[in-house]
């Protein structure tokens, strides 16, 4: 494997072609940097920036993207390399580089009775208080860059009521999921105190493409709030990269994309809540494999055609695969894997691979100020094109959302109207009934997760959510009212309480939120108070013979997040 991953670096150094002509400065923009991605949104409905990115594709390259000065001067009023203290141009031997000082960042979170979060990379799922502090250096000589920007996670991981014991009669089906992903409730029972190596790359960058080694999250699809397939609810992986840097002209339109190979998914370590259990003297917990080391390789592309300004098509489809069942071209790389079939013909080499599918659009218009996407996924890659046309429903996952700026009186300010729904919960009876579930696999059975965290939507397998937005926003300052409803695995409930025909119990969270983006100088802010008002929790309710209306393990949690960012001129 490690020979191959090499050829294809090889390869690609070969293909983009050697050279140290200077290029602008390519570091990319971090995922969890506050504020700027939010903005970056913005400024495109605006027109104030190109509007040729589908922004479906992250991290992003500012600079070639969208011809900035700096990745993190978006408005050419943060840096000045001529005259700063941090920053530094030079030339050696004839060629230009540059060292760049990282935004100095971070990032806390508040739970006061139990977890609650996502899309916040290094942060785990954690009671009480979590920081995730990050900095680092840009160097870029020629057509190398090396992008070194740490993290350091530090988390209380206080203990909290999980899936309660009581719950016996439900801890057998609870397992038929928890067998089949790595997802523990909570990591360990000590202190978290780690060094990731965060958002960092090296890489070679040249004629709009760029390809190197990288341990950056990645965000694929055109949500603002949930991904199907990537996105940066757990810490980033280690992995190989080949993408665009910006998009590339045509003559039939414009195109972006990704390939990523070799990327290591990495276990927790921990087990699920209460694995001890014996249900007829049999264990609830089916152990998994000791070396839960896998292999995730992934391609995505976006395409606007010339004819439609502002419309974007896309597709994307990964493959997740245990290191030790890797063997054959088929399960190094995302495409051509397939291995198209009826649904009730087993074939053994693609049972091995989790993988996933999705086409994806996002039609903007600078004029209006107006945007509207979708993602429709698929959870396995192996059916055939007539019986996805009689069943589309089967196995599937979506993403609708649209966001409006509405112009108000005083300048440059703007009512932001927003709205979500992602949908992975099945419709479909023999679906559920046969767990093919997202995120989790029959032989895979760690799951789509990486340390033990989801990689595509944080609210974990089978998640229904609907999330609005109503905003006041001028240039980088937001402030706005959100709610999100989340079901959470639509999929365990109807396969849990199909029999007893019991359907009170619906595990849901209602989330009203209060978030503040703002700028002071070269200091950005952004600040996240919600509380979670949670139905059923964990889908657990004592019955009363005597009355059906009762209710159920209602609680109640306050969720706080703060994210700093100074960017150093």
């Amino acid at each position: 494997m490690k020979n191959q991953c090499i050829t294809i670096l090889l390869a690609a150094y070969g293909f983009l072609g050697f050279g140290y002509l200077s290029e602008s400065l390519g570091q990319t923009l971090p995922i969890h940097t506050p504020v700027l991605e939010e903005y970056i949104r913005r400024a495109q409905l605006l027109g104030k920036i190109d509007g040729q990115s589908s922004l479906s594709i992250r991290p992003l390259f500012p600079v070639y993207a969208f011809d900035r000065y700096t990745g993190f001067d978006l408005d050419s009023t943060f840096q000045d390399l001529d005259n700063s203290s941090f920053n530094e141009k030079f030339t050696k031997n004839g060629i230009e580089g540059v060292l760049l000082a990282m935004p100095i960042s971070i990032r806390s979170q508040y739970n006061s009775e139990y977890a609650f979060g996502l899309n916040n990379g290094a942060m785990v799922p954690n009671r009480g208080l979590q920081n995730v502090i990050s900095g680092g250096l840009y160097f870029q000589y020629g057509k190398f860059s090396l992008q070194l920007q740490p993290e350091i996670h530090l988390a209380q991981n206080r203990d909290f009521l999980g899936f309660p014991i009581e719950h016996q009669a439900t801890i057998l089906y609870y397992y038929e999921y928890m067998n089949r992903i790595d997802m523990p409730e909570r990591m360990g029972t000590a202190p978290i105190n780690r060094m990731l190596p965060g958002q960092s790359s090296i890489r070679f960058n040249s004629h709009g493409f760029s390809v190197g080694l990288s341990t950056e999250n990645l965000w694929w699809g055109p949500s603002r709030k949930n991904s199907l397939i990537l996105s940066n609810n757990a810490p980033g992986f280690a992995h190989i990269t080949l993408n665009t840097t910006k998009p590339k002209q045509t003559l039939i339109g414009s195109f972006e994309g990704q390939l990523i190979l070799a990327g290591q998914l990495r276990a927790s370590g921990y087990l699920p809540p209460h694995s001890d259990v014996l249900i007829q003297q049999t264990s609830v917990l089916w152990p998994k494999r000791e070396n839960g080391d896998r292999n995730l390789s992934g391609i995505i592309f976006s395409y606007q055609p010339k004819w439609v300004p502002g419309l974007f098509l896309g597709y994307s489809a990964t493959n997740n695969v245990y290191t030790e069942d890797m063997e054959n071209l088929g399960d190094h790389v995302p495409f051509f894997n397939g291995q198209k079939r009826l649904s009730n013909l087993p074939n053994p080499a693609t049972g091995r691979r989790q993988q996933f599918s999705s086409g994806f659009f996002r039609w903007m218009s600078q004029e209006g100020h107006f945007e509207f996407y979708g993602e429709y996924g698929t959870n396995g890659n192996s059916r055939r094109f007539a019986d996805f046309i009689i069943t589309p429903e089967r196995n599937r996952g979506f993403t609708l959302g649209f966001s409006n700026l509405v112009p108000l009186k005083k300048s440059d300010t703007f009512l932001q109207i927003s709205a979500e729904m992602t949908q992975t919960g099945q419709t479909i009876r023999e679906s559920i009934q046969n767990l093919d579930t997202w995120y989790i696999h029959d032989h895979v059975r760690h799951g789509y997760t990486h340390q033990g965290q989801v990689l595509g939507l944080g609210y974990g397998p089978a998640a229904n959510v609907n999330w609005i937005e109503l905003g006041w926003v001028k240039n980088f300052n937001r402030v706005a009212f959100q709610f999100e409803r989340i079901v959470y695995n639509n999929d365990f409930y109807y396969f849990r309480f199909e029999a007893s025909k019991d359907w009170r119990i619906k595990y849901v969270d209602l989330v009203p939120a209060l978030v503040a983006d703002w700028r002071f100088g070269n200091l950005l802010v952004n600040t996240h108070v919600r509380y979670v008002n949670t139905l059923n929790y964990t889908w657990f309710l004592e019955n009363q013979p005597d009355s059906y209306f009762v209710p159920g393990l209602d609680r109640n949690n306050w969720v706080a997040t703060v994210g700093l960012a100074y960017i150093l001129k």
